[in-house]
């Protein structure tokens, strides 16, 4: 089974660049967690699965812990969910892109990472 959060937005202070942790950016998160037990189609409770409030409040709080690479805060996600959730997640895979990225004369919708942790 897996679980998405899709979308998720945040304006954080990321970046390698004075500016970026003065100043600040939007971020998008998506999620896409990989859950070992599907007791939770069968039982319908809460306690068979991943509650998925509890994994966006983590997403917030490492958004909240500024970084110079959005590669750590990718890694820091990433790691903290399948710790948080074992031994029920066994993978997390997972992208985090930079709405307006610091790039001289750069016409795009964001730059970002995209990165897959298992158990």
């Amino acid at each position: 089974m897996i679980i998405t959060l899709n979308n998720i937005r945040s304006y954080a202070y990321h970046g390698v660049l004075p500016q970026e942790n003065k100043v600040g950016d939007w971020y998008i998160t998506n999620l896409r967690l990989v859950v070992s037990d599907e007791r939770a189609i069968d039982s319908d409770c809460l306690d068979d699965t991943v509650n998925y409030a509890e994994a966006y409040a983590i997403v917030c709080e490492e958004m909240d812990k500024p970084s110079q690479l959005i590669e750590h805060v990718c890694g820091r996600i990433a790691r903290r969910l399948l710790k948080e959730f074992a031994p029920k997640v066994t993978s997390v895979y997972i992208s985090v892109t930079k709405q307006n990225p610091p790039i001289p004369g750069a016409d795009c919708d964001g730059c970002g990472v995209e990165l897959e942790l298992h158990q």
